[in-house]
């Protein structure tokens, strides 16, 4: 309907301007595109995880509800790999080699990483599966209609950053290598280069 189309334009609307400003805020605090660039990445990729959360529960996807949620798992994921990466640079400003960074990195960093999906996922699955609690009533019901009205949030949070904490702790290590691995070649190249100037030079 022309409703759900200008409610799916306005959320597209947010994405996109809280995609941009965090990309401002995380250039300048990194002072590296690359990595701005990394994580943004990763939030991208966790809308992957998302879907599959909604396949693995049956819920379709809803046009506000998952929508919100998935704005709500961009704020997650960025903090992770904001975690990650700031670690990461520290232990390179102390003078630790690229790989050896890295795995620094994931072994300080693979607790808190893990804790905070866990206990995130976990505080969801009420409202995951439904389950609505009536302290007054003292009555448990699942699949009741107040509650399925935010299992699609849940699901979308939930399953996105399952989704998206692989993605922390594989691919974004994998890319700062990467990164490391272009510097070195290219500064390496430039010393050649240095050399056969200065060696042609008479």
């Amino acid at each position: 309907t022309q409703d759900q189309q200008e409610d799916m334009q306005f959320l597209e609307r947010a994405m996109l301007m809280a995609l941009a400003i965090m990309a401002v805020i995380l250039v300048t605090q990194f002072n590296s595109i690359y990595q701005a660039l990394l994580i943004l990445t990763a939030v991208l990729f966790s809308t992957g995880g998302v879907l599959l959360g909604h396949l693995i529960m049956a819920k379709p996807f809803g046009v506000i509800m998952s929508s919100v949620g998935v704005i709500t798992l961009a704020g997650i994921v960025v903090n992770n790999n904001i975690v990650f990466i700031d670690t990461y640079n520290v232990l390179r400003g102390r003078g630790e080699k690229p790989f050896d960074a890295i795995l620094r990195t994931c072994a300080i960093r693979l607790r808190p990483v893990l804790l905070t999906t866990v206990t995130t996922i976990v505080g969801l699955l009420p409202m995951v599966f439904g389950i609505n609690i009536d302290l007054v009533g003292r009555d448990v019901s699942i699949g009741a209609p107040s509650s399925q009205w935010w299992t699609q949030l849940a699901s979308s949070v939930a399953g996105g950053l399952a989704f998206a904490t692989l993605l922390t702790l594989l691919l974004t290590p994998s890319l700062l290598m990467i990164q490391a691995n272009a510097i070195r070649r290219w500064k390496d190249r430039r010393a050649v280069d240095a050399g056969q100037a200065a060696s042609s030079t008479p």
